[in-house]
């Protein structure tokens, strides 16, 4: 997977936990498409101090990763998701249980939107 949307992703779930100075830059560079020498005039740093922070940022979000496992669980329940929508597919041909075929689909929905 691209590693600035892998980066994208552990950002939307653990940006929170940066100080808030961490997230403009972040923001800045990696959303708002600042680059090093914009940034460091922006935030009166260093290009090597933008630098710095983006990758201790970077590694931040990779430790909580590997501590709190947020975004491989949601990518499980994604992938999980997908499977009882294509085991639907196939039992959509029975019509005895189309009730209850609406109704997981719904529920699958449901847990995507989570």
């Amino acid at each position: 997977m691209d590693k600035n949307f892998e980066h994208a992703l552990l950002y939307d779930f653990y940006g929170a936990l940066l100080t808030e100075k961490q997230r403009r830059i972040y923001e800045e560079v990696k959303f708002g498409d600042l680059s090093l020498s914009e940034a460091s005039e922006t935030f009166g740093i260093s290009r090597q101090g933008i630098h710095d922070t983006l990758r201790r940022v970077e590694a931040a979000l990779e430790a909580y990763e590997a501590k709190l496992g947020l975004v491989r669980q949601f990518r499980l329940i994604k992938d999980k998701a997908e499977q009882i929508r294509l085991i639907c597919g196939v039992l959509e041909e029975d019509t005895r249980h189309r009730e209850d075929l609406a109704r997981i689909l719904q529920l699958t929905k449901e847990i995507e939107e989570l």
